[in-house]
């Protein structure tokens, strides 16, 4: 389990102001859940995704993972890669920090470049990519390892349906292996894909066993139509 204990969480205002994202949150996130992150732009979402994978680090409190777990970083746009080296580079920096020997490094490279379907960039900085190419490789290094927990960001950023479509069958294999926690703003897709939910709203984190309620409170309070479909997840 992913264990939220006591986080504060806050950036600096102009002058000695500070906006607050979250005062004093705790949460318990169960092992082996598709988990899906709702709430509206700038509720502190991504934050709390890279307060879990260690991207930030909180004011006061903890996280911790009982089970000892590994956790992906949270895959996104601009996270977890260097702009100033190649594709290829940042997979090797990643293959390396796992322990790769040389021929596994090889294969898992191999496999990294077929996925993320970015052609000759993967030998290119990152500098020189979209949003989406760099969603893609990161995403690709991601799915190449077996981590207990994965970290999405808004998976629709990265590519195309084609290679949305082929994303959404990797991570949904992991399913039943590992939790997936995953923001996106396509609330369908988060039904389909996800079992609980967790709703951020005003410096506060809500824990949901069924997606269906966290959306549905979402949907009465923003005022936005969220078609639930089907029957709960059981």
């Amino acid at each position: 389990m992913i264990v939220v204990d006591g986080i504060t969480k806050s950036y600096p205002l102009l002058g000695f102001r500070r906006h607050y994202v979250f005062r004093d949150l705790h949460m318990t996130i169960p092992d082996k859940r598709s988990v899906g992150i709702v709430g509206r732009n700038g509720s502190g979402k991504t934050t709390f995704l890279r307060l879990i994978g260690g991207v930030d680090q909180p004011d006061r409190g903890r996280v911790t993972i009982t089970n000892e777990g590994t956790i992906s970083p949270p895959l996104g746009v601009s996270t977890g890669t260097a702009g100033n080296i190649t594709g290829r580079a940042n997979a090797k920096f990643v293959c390396r920090i796992h322990g790769d020997d040389d021929y596994t490094m090889r294969l898992r490279l191999e496999w990294i470049e077929r996925f993320a379907e970015i052609g000759e960039f993967f030998d290119l900085p990152l500098s020189f990519y979209s949003g989406g190419m760099r969603s893609r490789l990161t995403f690709g290094i991601a799915m190449a390892f077996d981590y207990d927990y994965y970290l999405i960001d808004e998976l629709s950023s990265a590519g195309d349906q084609v290679f949305r479509s082929k994303a959404s069958r990797t991570f949904r294999a992991k399913r039943g292996k590992a939790a997936v926690i995953m923001i996106s703003h396509n609330l369908r897709s988060l039904q389909e894909e996800c079992d609980s939910g967790i709703y951020v709203r005003k410096g506060e984190a809500l824990w949901f066993d069924d997606i269906r309620d966290a959306l549905k409170l979402y949907a009465e309070e923003e005022g936005v139509d969220v078609p639930l479909v089907g029957e709960k997840k059981k």
